[in-house]
């Protein structure tokens, strides 16, 4: 079968690999759709240090059954479709004995330190699909990536009410914007790309700010009566806007790190203590939280429409990752489409 390689920097191309047949407990998936990830683009342009090449990217999976192996679930039958939870648990490290297998140390993600999902096929362990009958194949992909901003708000312990600052609009700063609606917060927005702000206010973004414009200190106190954002989620992953999520937060407030900076990052660490922050990491996501994203999918049907910027068919997926690098500030998402269809 075809598989699309990142063979070296900068470099795709179609190659040919092995035909898979699955194990005790694990199924074959006839792969459908595979959303791009920032991390699969970082792994293209040479910058993931998790990564190495040649590998098959690919972690916004969603597909078919084809086949099952032994010891699978019944439920688990030929033509069920599903999503794929790309990541690994050793069970033995203190994030699995924790119950947080989500930040296992040993980790493994489907796309990058494995190859992924971007073949004709892939086998998977039965217990890593989800199966869902009620979205539709684009809707399937789009799982994984919002799930990872879910996660992140339910780090920062969201509550209805309160205002809830995301920094950065791509699709992980997206799904942190759909989290926190869906718990019934105040959002505001800060984000560089002035196309992408329709789209934000049509989700439910109360007010979108570019920084590079306007004076985000001040506006963000002006929302606020000056008191600051009661949770800052950073989903960018530069140092400015890891320290400015510390100076927007507001005393007691909560910061959660979703993107992570791949320079240093000095801090004045007073505020820290003057304001008595939580801050905290978020990495990956749960079971439940690709749940949670299902039925707000199912709940909110159309948002595959405003998020999914362009779709690949599989003949024209060496195109995708030149056309994310020159068009990043008006994309949201890109997809492939293993079944052709393509749209403009």
């Amino acid at each position: 079968m075809q598989a699309l390689v990142i063979k070296s920097i900068g470099n795709t191309a179609f190659e040919t690999v092995a035909t898979l047949d699955p194990a005790q407990g694990e199924v074959l998936l006839d792969v459908g759709f595979v959303g791009l990830c920032g991390s699969d683009l970082n792994t293209f342009r040479g910058m993931n240090p998790l990564a190495t090449l040649p590998l098959i990217p690919g972690h916004e999976i969603g597909g078919t059954i084809r086949d099952c192996g032994s010891d699978v679930p019944e439920e688990f039958a030929t033509g069920a479709q599903g999503i794929v939870i790309p990541y690994t648990a050793c069970g033995k490290c203190p994030s699995c004995r924790n119950g947080r297998a989500n930040a296992c140390k040993y980790n493994e993600t489907l796309g990058v330190q494995r190859h992924g999902g971007m073949s004709g096929q892939i086998v998977v362990p039965y217990d890593k699909l989800i199966l869902n009958d009620q979205l539709s194949m684009p809707e399937l992909a789009l799982v994984e990536p919002l799930s990872v901003g879910f996660h992140a708000v339910r780090r920062g312990s969201v509550k209805a009410g309160e205002t809830v600052l995301v920094l950065g609009a791509g699709m992980i700063g997206i799904g942190a914007i759909l989290g926190a609606l869906a718990c019934g917060a105040r959002v505001i927005v800060a984000e560089v790309s002035d196309v992408k702000h329709e789209v934000l206010q049509k989700l439910g973004v109360e007010h979108v700010v570019n920084p590079d414009q306007d004076d985000i200190t001040a506006t963000i106190a002006a929302l606020t009566e000056g008191e600051g954002a009661d949770v800052v989620i950073e989903a960018v992953g530069i140092p400015d806007t890891f320290r400015s999520a510390v100076d927007l937060a507001c005393f007691s407030g909560r910061v959660v790190y979703v993107g992570y900076a791949k320079a240093e990052v000095s801090y004045n660490t007073s505020l820290f203590n003057l304001k008595e922050l939580d801050i905290m990491g978020s990495r990956n996501a749960t079971r439940g939280d690709f749940e949670a994203v299902i039925d707000y999918l199912e709940a909110n049907r159309g948002l595959a429409d405003l998020l999914i910027s362009r779709v690949f068919p599989w003949s024209c997926a060496e195109q995708a990752f030149p056309y994310w690098e020159a068009n990043r500030q008006n994309t949201f998402k890109v997809m492939i489409d293993l079944k052709g269809r393509a749209n403009d």
